[in-house]
């Protein structure tokens, strides 16, 4: 993890450490929106079965598609500090270019 004195220091980024936790903060507020959709759904089905049930297939469909999305968007933030390491490895043993 990352301790208190890293927020003063800028040797260590601290984002890889926490954007796990953002990730999973978004997972529950994708599963939240989504049991929501899906009860809007059911409701809708009492007042037009169809429409009720394109609610409900469109929630469970922005459920998964939302999941997928928001680990790309992760992944993609860790792979610049990725890179950034990388780099920093490729100056430090003297392969850069000249």
């Amino acid at each position: 993890m990352f301790s208190f004195s890293d927020l003063f220091q800028w040797d260590r980024f601290i984002t890889p450490t926490i954007i796990k936790t953002f990730y999973w903060l978004v997972i529950a507020l994708i599963c939240l929106f989504g049991l929501s959709g899906i009860f809007s759904g059911l409701a809708a089905m009492a007042i037009s079965p169809f429409g009720g049930f394109l609610v409900l297939l469109s929630s469970i469909a922005s459920v998964v598609v939302g999941i997928v999305f928001s680990r790309i968007l992760a992944e993609l933030i860790l792979i610049v500090f990725r890179i950034n390491e990388h780099l920093g490895a490729i100056r430090d043993q003297g392969g850069g270019l000249r």
